[in-house]
């Protein structure tokens, strides 16, 4: 019996066939294919504390409306326009892309972080090779970060009731 001195030499004993150089052979992955519906929208939905943002995104002249209202409208403080713009800023797309957004819950800057959260996810599935960007900018994740609850026995959620000593 023949003497096996690498994992190479124990396959090839074994009947099975070569594998790749990496080790591990793999079958290539096709392309990521862009998910755009009809009207030539992308869709995607971001999430931050309780707000929900469904955001559509399409060719156009850097348009983004929240609510049927205009960002300077809806968002009045340049902080919150600055949050949600940074996606498109990253790998620039502001002034290409028409952004239009429903946005429910929370407050507005639990909003603002939801809309930037949609905006980075559908330029993901107008776009796939802006992944890379966008995860390296970290766009694309949920910032899980919510109030905590309040508890019995409790001022609030953590805070105790005030201690009197008569």
């Amino acid at each position: 019996m023949a003497e096996t001195k690498t994992l190479a030499d124990l396959g090839s004993a074994m009947g099975m066939a070569p594998a790749a150089a990496g080790g591990v052979a793999a079958a290539p992955l096709a392309p990521v294919q862009p998910k755009i519906d009809a009207k030539g929208r992308s869709y995607a939905t971001g999430r931050r504390k309780n707000a929900i943002a469904r955001v559509w995104i399409k060719r156009g002249k850097g348009k983004i409306t929240v609510n049927g209202k205009p960002i300077e409208t809806y968002f009045a403080r340049p902080v919150l326009r600055m949050l949600l713009a940074q996606p498109m800023h990253a790998v620039n797309r502001f002034s290409e892309m028409d952004v239009d957004c429903t946005v429910v819950g929370g407050g507005l800057s639990g909003q603002a972080g939801a809309v930037r959260h949609g905006i980075a996810r559908a330029l993901v599935n107008f776009e796939p090779g802006l992944r890379p960007v966008l995860k390296k900018g970290s766009f694309l994740t949920r910032d899980s970060r919510a109030v905590e609850r309040k508890k019995y026995g409790r001022a609030k959620a953590r805070a105790r009731f005030q201690f009197s000593k008569r």
